[in-house]
């Protein structure tokens, strides 16, 4: 009988769940006390208990560093609590997209995912637990806020301290927890569920042909140390027949191999100086926990992430799984470009418009209303399930190569001549004093809010903006009616040859 033991703690003002979960410095979670577990209690604690009994949760990581204290702490925090079962990712690796699609094909009550996405790891760097629902999506805003809420006045927690699992060995180990009934660890597999998935979404018998045919082409997938390593050596090299040295980074690592996971031509720039050399067609790199992704075609032609899901729009049929289930709509974070918008209008197709963050894209999904969404953060998507996903987008994108026997560039060039070209281009500021930052949005804050603003012209070089609009995005969801509105922080547009500016 594993015995239930109830820690006093004191609550910390500081665990608010951003859009992806709570993100700390490994050395937060390590140094301050309890503070892991406060926040997988206050998790928990939102969880009814009359559905905890029987209810699951699916457990994973992208195999950073304090991943595995964490799981053995969500396991004796989800014993003590009731909860009946927990399914895990063996050795506690499971891509993010593939808890999701976990969570939906045995109707989980919800999941628990270790990671801080695309943030370095190691002892060092980052860590987070994000809570997905039983949708498979992350959490909406009205849970993240009674999340928080329970933190800041926790007093106790409950846990089995004496509770330990093996995350090696795939199977079920079942353990008799005191005043509730057996509490069951399941460690599964941490590909098959979702490769299982992806063989009714593609065309595998022409993806190996691609990738294995007598007129095959030549990929270079780079997993940069993150969680997709695994899932791209056994679907894409041992299953679709790609040479195992087509894939590199494979093996997860707790520091990433003392990188930055984040799939961007400066983090990824082993991969886009490999591409160069022009041996590859078609390169792609993944983030640490597998739901962002960056594209690149020979010599190292560059896909921006805006154009990727407009490029994947244009050329959803060439997915057998949109021609089953039809395409319901499309829609785009606000700081993404409109090359997504040109493609929509052209096809006649529904366009939305959200802040950033993908549960605004998964509640237009449960609702019917989407079928393929992106950020100009390197994710992209789709209602197969409620996360973005990387391996998705590099499979979409080697079924529209093997639909249209083109290159990744001539593909590009023929979108742009078809559509119409949107240049973007993304800054990314890091380690920033953050009291400096806010002063800084407080001027562009105050500088908007000024009448005179409007018309106001800037020059640089021989080119002239002129200020035609400028306010904060707020958005109403079409589906429920909650107004999001300060998550994307102040906006300005100047309008020049009909583009648009963004300045967040």
């Amino acid at each position: 009988m594993v015995k239930i033991t109830v820690i006093k703690t004191k609550p910390y003002t500081d665990q608010k769940p951003g859009t992806s979960g709570l993100r700390k410095r490994v050395t937060v979670f390590q140094q301050n006390q309890h503070y892991a577990e406060n926040f997988i209690q206050s998790i928990i604690s939102t969880i009814d208990p009359a559905q905890r009994q029987e209810g699951t949760l699916v457990v994973g990581g992208d195999g950073r560093f304090f991943m595995k204290d964490a799981i053995q702490l969500i396991i004796q925090i989800a014993a003590a609590n009731g909860i009946g079962r927990l399914v895990i990712g063996q050795n506690g690796i499971m891509s993010t997209p593939a808890v999701s699609c976990v969570i939906r094909k045995i109707k989980a009550i919800g999941g628990i995912i270790l990671t801080a996405s695309h943030n370095p790891g190691g002892p060092n760097g980052d860590f987070g637990i994000k809570f997905n629902i039983s949708s498979g999506g992350p959490a909406p805003e009205g849970i993240t806020d009674k999340i928080f809420q329970i933190s800041k006045s926790l007093q106790e927690y409950h846990i089995c301290p004496e509770l330990k699992v093996d995350l090696s060995i795939i199977g079920k180990q079942t353990f008799e927890v005191d005043t509730f009934k057996p509490f069951t660890v399941e460690i599964v597999d941490s590909v098959e569920s979702y490769a299982e998935m992806l063989r009714d979404i593609f065309d595998f018998a022409a993806l190996k042909a691609l990738l294995s045919g007598p007129n095959h082409i030549n990929v270079r997938l780079d997993a940069m140390h993150g969680v997709v390593g695994p899932y791209v050596k056994k679907i894409v090299c041992e299953e679709l027949g790609s040479p195992a040295n087509s894939a590199v980074n494979c093996v997860p690592s707790e520091d990433f191999g003392g990188h930055h996971p984040d799939p961007n031509l400066t983090y990824a720039a082993d991969l886009v100086n490999t591409m160069k050399g022009g041996e590859y067609d078609l390169g792609a790199a993944f983030d640490g926990d597998g739901d962002r992704n960056m594209v690149l075609g020979k010599h190292g032609f560059f896909v921006n992430p805006s154009d990727s899901v407009a490029v994947i729009g244009a050329n959803i049929t060439s997915i057998p799984y949109f021609q089953k289930t039809g395409v319901k709509g499309l829609a785009r974070s606000m700081p993404t470009s409109g090359a997504l918008d040109n493609v929509a209008k052209a096809l006649k197709m529904p366009l939305y418009e959200t802040p950033t963050g993908w549960k605004f894209f998964g509640n237009l999904m449960d609702a019917g209303k989407l079928s393929l969404c992106g950020e100009e953060s390197f994710g992209t998507g789709s209602d197969h399930i409620r996360e973005k996903d990387g391996l998705w987008a590099v499979l979409a994108w080697l079924s529209i190569l093997a639909t249209r026997k083109q290159s990744v560039e001539d593909i590009m060039k023929d979108h742009w001549q078809k559509f119409g070209r949107n240049f973007f281009t993304r800054y990314d500021y890091e380690e920033v004093d953050s009291d400096a930052a806010n002063k800084m949005i407080d001027h562009l804050q105050t500088t908007m809010s000024d009448k005179a603003f409007l018309g106001q012209k800037f020059s640089s070089g021989d080119k002239t903006y002129q200020v035609e609009k400028a306010d904060n995005f707020e958005y109403t969801d079409p589906v429920d009616g909650s107004v999001s509105k300060g998550q994307v922080i102040p906006i300005v547009f100047l309008s020049f040859c009909g583009s648009l500016i963004v300045h967040l």
